[in-house]
């Protein structure tokens, strides 16, 4: 008993301590800048003593400290009805107000500052106090365990105790394909991978990387869909059109992540990967967890206990000295986009895109904002013990997107997504189970210029021209668009519409998100999935057949599939139900793809596999299109502005990977290829079933399933 005292009254010494040393050092940080800034003063207009001064900055850094821990989590629960990107300035403001605050009770009555000051003092002192308790507390397992568990969610209720067998963690570097990854450990732009998987100076290593495959529509909705709710099916790209709903689904937004969500759970029988004491962070897709925040397909609903999409924000801003050092990244992120962006502009970098509007402020969210709060979260979740842990670090996506997936900029978020996983293992180092830490990606990217860039018109553009409709002025000057209108001119036989007739813009291509809606008419809605394209013919209820799209529009299919930018074209047909279309008028049944594969052959195994499944989900577009890909260099041209693309095939888009401990079983036999998110979903079932911990429910179909992987 004694020596359980003498523990606890350690550890309240200890904390004291660190207190009164974070107290003093705040204090002199207060009187440094008091002394630096014109319009921060401690001591009244007349002067006081050293000593006045002093007691007025501990006061004021005392009462500081204790407004920052007592009314600073108040303030957040705030902010979570605030916009994310609207939080950076938040911080600085309220933070800065809690010092004029401090300074205001403060006893002495002599402290003062103007409010501009205010916030750069606030921001110092909470960012100097931070650091001063972490050096304090590097060398103490305790009160580094405690820091982790702040980060935890407040609301988790008392449970029984953790189970001793292991739990499992996987971190999903979203967008990071197989060959970047290597790319990246040789370069040594990511020690902690590195480490992982080391074979020399003596170390053994403790992972396996292995390559898998996703479908044709390689992007996150379709992947992450399959891997937390084991079913991909009718998710032919990351946006499309739904006849018999009159919608347009994209795969980011609420609604469709939602229902995604459900058709999923309908199709399998069960609710996901993350059912029993998991948690979802920072995804499209809950996985079934209990545990959510920042997860996309729940953001729709009306807010409530079950709807815990931005209580993250909490555990993690709760501390002021987060909000504040996230603030401050934020910035610099926003400022180093500018600049990598000037850079690129000056030196006359091609390829290239636009990178000017909120894209530095959405740049910042994803990689500074997004990775920190996720980050937390996971750590507070393998302090609680949960059994399942799934988590979605979008930064390189977002800035592969822009900057290319080889790119300078890209390499740096490597770098900082390698932290971040050092930081998930030392937080399972103090978890109260054992963890297996899985990192994956959800899909590569694909480098090259864009379609518009090269040809100098959109797809929208050219499929326009293509059904004989008016089309940009700009778009119809290009070589492409000339060519597309004489082909239509000699189908036709005759005279094109003419411009001066007019027309309404159709729901195509453009710099923002298509509308939800669309009303029928006989334009074709025209939406882009990277390098994928899908032209739909709203006022059809079902799916056009070839033959119907060559009555209607006598040179579309021609112009398309002859246009050099585009690889081969996926259209129904009455006589052989599914038809691949290339240049030359080639025209292949999917049923002989394998022996024939024509314009497939450059997209590699698997390509006509893929084509087929996607032929059959119910809401396939009428025109499938996906844009030529050179495989000496892995180019593909994208339908949307973007330098490094996903959603379609072609290059390492469709190739991602799977880092996984050599203590869970291999994930595929050997000889085997790993091919589909919803084998993966298989793989890593099967992985929470070897530590014996809860499982997943399984339906009949699901076990036949099981036990054929």
């Amino acid at each position: 008993m004694r020596g359980v005292r003498g523990v606890r009254w350690r550890r309240v010494a200890s904390q004291v301590g660190r207190s009164a040393t974070v107290w003093a050092v705040s204090t002199l940080t207060m009187l440094v800048l008091a002394g630096l800034l014109p319009d921060f003063r401690l001591q009244s207009a007349d002067g006081d003593s050293a000593t006045r001064i002093a007691v007025t900055a501990a006061c004021g850094a005392g009462a500081f400290g204790v407004l920052s821990a007592v009314v600073w989590p108040l303030l957040v629960r705030l902010l979570l009805l605030v916009p994310a990107l609207v939080l950076g300035l938040l911080v600085f403001f309220l933070n800065g107000s809690l010092l004029l605050l401090a300074l205001r009770i403060n006893p002495s009555g002599r402290g003062e500052a103007a409010p501009e000051t205010a916030v750069i003092v606030a921001a110092v002192m909470s960012a100097v106090a931070s650091a001063t308790g972490a050096a304090l507390a590097v060398r103490d397992d305790d009160a580094y365990r405690r820091r982790l568990l702040r980060l935890a969610d407040r609301r988790r209720r008392a449970g029984p105790p953790c189970a001793a067998t292991p739990g499992l963690v996987c971190v999903q570097l979203d967008g990071v394909g197989h060959d970047v990854l290597c790319d990246a450990v040789r370069k040594g732009l990511m020690p902690t991978v590195a480490r992982w998987l080391s074979t020399g100076d003596g170390m053994r290593p403790t992972h396996r990387l292995t390559p898998w495959h996703t479908d044709w529509s390689s992007q996150t909705g379709a992947s992450q869909l399959g891997i937390l709710h084991g079913s991909t099916f009718d998710v032919p790209a990351f946006r499309w059109y739904e006849k018999d709903r009159g919608e347009v689904m994209v795969c980011n937004r609420p609604t469709s992540a939602a229902e995604l969500q459900r058709r999923a759970v309908e199709r399998t029988g069960d609710g996901g990967l993350l059912t029993v004491d998991g948690a979802s962070r920072g995804n499209l897709f809950s996985g079934g967890a209990g545990e959510q925040a920042l997860v996309l397909s729940i953001a729709a609903r009306r807010r409530g206990r079950e709807n815990r999409s931005r209580a993250g924000y909490f555990a993690y801003f709760c501390d002021p000295a987060n909000a504040v050092r996230t603030a401050l990244s934020f910035v610099a992120e926003v400022v180093r986009e500018t600049g990598q962006s000037a850079r690129a502009r000056f030196r006359g970098q091609r390829p290239r895109v636009r990178r000017g509007g909120l894209y530095p402020f959405v740049r910042a969210f994803a990689t500074v904002v997004e990775r920190d709060v996720v980050v937390a979260a996971v750590m507070g979740d393998l302090l609680a013990g949960r059994t399942a842990v799934y988590a979605d670090l979008v930064a390189y996506d977002e800035v592969a997107h822009h900057s290319g997936p080889h790119s300078r900029d890209a390499e740096k978020v490597l770098a900082r997504l390698d932290r971040s996983l050092a930081l998930v293992e030392k937080a399972a180092e103090h978890a109260p189970r054992p963890y297996r830490i899985v990192v994956l990606s959800d899909h590569g990217q694909s480098p090259g210029e864009t379609f518009r860039a090269r040809y100098g018109l959109t797809l929208a553009d050219l499929v326009r021209a293509g059904c004989g409709l008016p089309v940009s002025r700009r778009a119809e000057g290009t070589r492409s668009g000339a060519e597309a209108r004489a082909a239509v001119r000699a189908a036709l036989r005759r005279p094109v519409q003419d411009k001066s007739e007019g027309h309404r813009p159709s729901p195509a291509l453009r710099a923002g998100e298509p509308p939800s809606r669309v009303a029928p008419g006989p334009e074709p809605v025209v939406l882009a999935s990277g390098n994928l394209g899908l032209v739909s013919f709203p006022d059809v209820p079902h799916r056009m057949s070839k033959e119907e799209i060559e009555a209607r529009h006598p040179a579309l299919l021609t112009t398309l599939a002859n246009h050099p930018g585009i690889g081969f074209l996926l259209v129904r047909s009455e006589e052989h139900d599914g038809v691949l279309l290339g240049p030359y008028g080639t025209e292949i049944p999917l049923s002989e793809l394998d022996a024939t594969p024509g314009p497939l052959a450059p997209f590699g195994p698997g390509a006509a596999d893929a084509v087929r499944r996607t032929h059959s989900f119910p809401h396939t577009a009428d025109i499938m299109v996906n844009s030529f890909h050179d495989p000496a260099d892995g180019e593909v041209l994208a339908f949307e502005e973007q330098i490094g693309s996903h959603g379609g095939l072609g290059g390492t888009q469709s190739r991602p990977f799977l880092l996984s401990p050599l203590t869970l079983s291999e994930p595929h036999a050997e000889g085997e290829r790993l091919t589909g998110a919803e084998q993966v979903h298989r793989v890593l079932r099967r992985w929470l079933r070897e530590a014996n911990g809860p499982q997943v429910p399984l339906t009949t179909t699901a076990a036949e399933e099981e036990r054929a992987a």
